[in-house]
């Protein structure tokens, strides 16, 4: 009995990917140094420089939105500009397994990139918002494919020693691209030279996609990663994600109770197709077993990245209640960016399989702390000391997100034996990652308009709504982490 209840165990940890026994030199896992070494250099880059430049883009373009609407007008479909990108980005990512395994990681990453590079012509040449829109639509495509690839490609382009690192490192340009982008994009919006900051997302991705070609693997012909689309699963997702995202410019009320009552309905609609679809499902099919404890492992993502979503919002908050400049409050709005970058850094060396269940288990309190600390500090006319306590609230949650996401990037790359199907599983990252973006930015949109005429009563309510997401995924970091070891 005690033997059948010890292999059951195991077999529970090997599902969700539990990292092997530390080597007889001293590591689990490879070092910084391997990883930008001349051998890896050139992968770690393109996987690294995929997910910078959707990350950038995303940012970048933010920044430059009241440039654009002065120039070729369309202030109507201002919310529309994020909202057809983000979408497209969400199916792309769906699709990533299956154009990895019927393409490749090399043909997948140029197609990718191509795709980013249309769309960047596109918004440059613009001449109307509709135009604009469609460019970003193009441009969503290819940026949640080579997004997508920056995870699902790195079990098949490194060694397993390297996994956990240049998890990090891919994790780490989220926050990288915060930084980046505003500051990029308000160089170019106060040149009054907004189209050429998309010549320059055309030349980067370009300058990616030549050595792509030559550095990454080519189709491993599996064939088993394929299979059908999963057309139902992306059509309710995307009316979800339209949902919530109407729900933000509707009237008050009624309308909007209306808008995220259909988008919890639709969601729920996704995941019963998700149960039915057999092998047409965009999460991995394990996920939806009883006792799978992956739908734990992408639920904790899921909130994780939830808490990401305020920075949208608080450079907006930093100017109206603490006067500060646009420049500056960008750099505010990038605090929780510049927190999960630093603390994952670091948490990439937790070697134990008791660190990295503890840091997954204390990630979302952390979040959680912050949060709740950025809220309570809310208050008009803020002083300067004041506006430094935020800037230390959003760092803090932000580390908690660092803290966890290496570890649950590389425990989804392990989930399974089967290189197909350990791809699905890391792919699978990035699209809850998306869906979580996509779904709580329109729900922080109409929690910012449930202020009013308040900046203070909109930041807390946006702020407090986010952290209530947040105290769902201190249960589901609970149940992850005990996979994982005590």
């Amino acid at each position: 009995m005690t033997g059948s209840v010890a292999a059951k165990t195991d077999t529970t940890r090997a599902r969700l990917g539990s990292y092997p026994a530390e080597s007889p030199s001293g590591g689990a896992g490879g070092g910084w140094r391997e990883l930008f070494s001349r051998r890896y250099a050139a992968v770690a880059s393109i996987l690294a420089g995929g997910v910078a430049l959707y990350a950038m883009n995303l940012y970048l373009t933010a920044a430059l939105m009241p440039s654009i609407v002065a120039d070729i007008g369309g202030d109507r479909y201002y919310a529309w500009v994020a909202t057809g990108f983000l979408t497209a980005a969400v199916i792309a990512s769906m699709l990533v397994s299956r154009l990895l395994d019927r393409l490749g990681a090399a043909r997948a990453y140029v197609l990718g990139f191509l795709v980013f590079g249309a769309g960047a012509v596109l918004n440059a040449l613009s001449p109307s918002m509709t135009a604009l829109i469609l460019g970003r639509v193009v441009q969503g495509l290819g940026g949640g494919l080579v997004a997508g690839l920056g995870y699902a490609v790195i079990r098949s382009a490194l060694p397993e020693r390297l996994w956990t690192r240049a998890a990090g490192l891919v994790s780490a340009m989220w926050g990288v691209g915060t930084l980046v982008g505003p500051s990029l994009g308000g160089l170019f919006a106060q040149l009054g030279a907004w189209r050429g900051a998309y010549v320059l997302l055309l030349v980067a991705a370009l300058v990616l996609a030549v050595p792509a070609r030559r550095v990454l693997p080519g189709r491993s012909g599996a064939g088993r990663a394929g299979g059908p689309v999963p057309l139902p699963s992306l059509l309710l997702l995307t009316l979800a994600a339209a949902a919530f995202s109407v729900s933000s410019t509707v009237p008050g009320g009624w309308a909007t109770a209306l808008c995220i009552g259909a988008g919890l309905a639709l969601l729920v609609g996704f995941l019963a197709a998700e149960r039915r679809g057999g092998a047409a499902t965009v999460l991995p099919g394990p996920t939806y077993r009883a006792d799978s404890p992956l739908k734990w492992l992408y639920l904790t993502v899921a909130v994780l990245c939830a808490g990401v979503v305020g920075e949208n919002f608080i450079p907006l908050f930093g100017q109206q209640l603490g006067g500060l400049g646009p420049l500056v409050a960008g750099f505010l709005g990038a605090a929780v960016s510049a927190g999960w970058t630093t603390a994952q850094l670091f948490s990439v060396g937790i070697e134990s399989a008791h660190g990295r269940a503890r840091a997954i288990r204390t990630a979302p309190l952390v979040l959680l702390g912050g949060l709740l600390a950025y809220g309570l500090l809310q208050t008009d006319h803020a002083s300067g000391p004041r506006v430094v306590l935020w800037a230390v609230a959003l760092f803090v949650a932000g580390t908690g997100i660092g803290l966890a996401f290496p570890h649950l990037s590389v425990a989804a790359m392990r989930s399974s034996g089967d290189p197909a199907e350990g791809g699905k599983a890391a792919a699978a990252i990035n699209t809850t990652q998306l869906i979580a973006f996509s779904v709580t930015s329109a729900l922080a949109g109409t929690l910012v308009n449930l202020g009013g005429d308040s900046p203070v009563d909109a930041a807390r309510y946006m702020t407090f709504g986010i952290a209530a997401i947040t105290v769902f995924g201190v249960a589901t970091a609970a149940l992850t982490a005990r996979r994982l070891g005590r």
